[in-house]
């Protein structure tokens, strides 16, 4: 989940940063994703907007959600039997693609739009094609990433070899 989170810090998205790991049955990440606009697309040229007169104007029509970034970003020739990671329950949309990539596991951190109709679907259709889904329950809250500790290391033990 943290690899999850880490990769969301990439997405441009002002309002929702969502990342998604998948893993093997062997816990090897094969797939990482983050919710972005498509390849070749200028991010810049695109709305944010969660909300607009124009739907044409929003984000939703344009984005990709990390889902279906991971599973296009894998490093193997398929995810089948796979745990996919998210930060945020999948949509309908995305539990279609869980599904015909062949992932058997879905891990959420947040379930915030739990009773919206598109959670509802997506819950229903994971159910029907037998595929588990379970909320992540982290040991710890926070993890701090320090990338001068790298340069302290070899002061205090020496150097390495």
């Amino acid at each position: 989940m943290a690899v999850a989170f880490l990769s969301a810090q990439r997405s441009k998205d002002p309002s929702s940063q969502v990342g998604a790991c998948i893993v093997n049955q062997e816990n090897k990440i094969v797939g990482i994703g983050y919710n972005g606009m498509p390849n070749g697309c200028d991010d810049d040229l695109l709305p944010w907007a969660r909300l607009a007169d124009d739907q044409l104007d929003t984000k939703y029509p344009y984005v990709c959600h990390a889902e279906l970034n991971a599973i296009m970003n894998k490093n193997s020739a398929d995810v089948k039997g796979c745990t996919i990671y998210v930060a945020l329950f999948p949509c309908n949309e995305c539990a279609k693609l869980i599904i015909q990539a062949g992932i058997k596991d879905v891990v959420f951190l947040s379930d915030k739009y739990h009773d919206s109709p598109m959670m509802t679907a997506s819950r229903r259709l994971l159910s029907i094609a037998g595929i588990e889904y379970r909320e992540f329950k982290p040991k710890r809250t926070k993890i701090t990433i320090d990338f001068n500790s790298i340069n302290h290391s070899e002061k205090l033990n020496g150097p390495t070899t």
